[in-house]
């Protein structure tokens, strides 16, 4: 269980994203104990994070020592691995203490029933040649052999290799992300808020029998999530974690149709 109140943000793309947006981040997770009991990274931090064994890319460096700081301050931080910071987990956790998973992460948000996962390879069938890549990319021995190049090498390849997927908002604007939010929200005892990322398209909508949430991009638009007992909060950054509210929906909406 992650305590609520709960402020989610993800698709920030540090290495590629302007440098406000990385100094916004780095004020939004300082302010983050004023207004949260934990946080929720939703995937692709870094455009390109690799775990070498003597190396580590300087881009985001002071992120990663800010999200140590909110573990050492008892906030609990958990990362959601994105497609482009899949590589190196157990180094990320060792550095910033946030628990990391690449796979979707059931439990509960406050006295919320949440799913949440980046959202890569999940649309039956527009990701299914991602799908295919997406298991070579992971398997052991091509991170091994990736490993074995030049960290300067290795991390010019991926970001001229990644550019499609983080330069554009999802083709489809976010409809097939917030389909299978929907298919898994149909029974009452399915979660009750599912939260994707990737998609870049910021969210907050009644799907199924629960709630669809999607951050957007921040270093597109700024935007976050905040999950409390009682609300689900789309809210732009404005100089404070509190934010500015575009959108909120209230659990007893939910409650009701179960």
């Amino acid at each position: 269980m992650l305590p609520s109140p709960v402020l989610l943000v993800g698709d920030v793309h540090l290495g590629i994203a302007p440098a406000d947006a990385e100094q916004d981040l780095l004020r939004f997770l300082r302010d983050a104990p004023a207004h949260a009991r934990s946080v929720v990274i939703m995937g692709d931090l870094f455009d390109f994070w690799f775990a070498w064994r003597h190396a580590m890319p300087q881009s985001g460096f002071r992120v990663l020592a800010a999200l140590a700081d909110l573990r050492d301050a008892g906030i609990p931080v958990l990362w959601i691995g994105g497609n482009h910071d899949c590589w190196g987990g157990e180094t990320l956790m060792q550095l910033t203490g946030a628990t990391y998973t690449l796979e979707p992460w059931d439990g509960a948000l406050g006295p919320w029933r949440a799913r949440l996962a980046h959202g890569d390879g999940l649309r039956e069938v527009e990701d299914r040649p991602y799908r295919r890549l997406r298991r070579v990319l992971r398997h052991p021995l091509a991170i091994r052999a990736y490993g074995l190049l030049h960290p300067s090498l290795a991390t010019s390849i991926a970001l001229r290799s990644s550019h499609t997927s983080r330069a554009r908002r999802a083709g489809d604007e976010g409809r097939g992300l917030h389909a299978v939010a929907s298919s898994w929200m149909q029974q009452a005892s399915d979660p009750e808020l599912v939260v994707f990322g990737h998609s870049h398209v910021p969210a907050l909508v009644s799907a199924g029998r629960g709630i669809y949430a999607n951050a957007g991009a921040w270093y597109l638009d700024r935007q976050f999530l905040r999950v409390t007992d009682h609300h689900v909060s789309r809210l732009e950054w404005n100089g404070s974690a509190a934010g500015r509210v575009l959108a909120e929906i209230e659990r007893t909406d939910t409650r009701s149709r179960a």
